[in-house]
């Protein structure tokens, strides 16, 4: 693991869970009005935001392994 985990971490962490969390909610609601240009931009929100995540975790030295995703060393 290249990056400790210690409050800025898990602060920074924290942050893009909520991110994720609130896209996803987005997501959820557009499905559920029917709109599907609504829910297609909220998708690719939703997709931005866990992308993001993915690469914090990798670039702390995580590696995904069930989704292929290895750390960069």
């Amino acid at each position: 693991m290249h990056q400790p985990i210690d409050d800025h971490f898990l602060l920074r962490y924290r942050e893009l869970l909520d991110a994720e969390d609130a896209a996803f909610d987005e997501v959820e609601h557009a499905c559920e009005e029917g709109n599907r240009s609504h829910f297609d931009a909220e998708m690719v929100i939703w997709q931005d935001t866990v992308a993001k995540k993915l690469h914090f975790l990798t670039s702390a030295g995580i590696d995904i392994p069930a989704l292929g995703v290895t750390a960069v060393r």
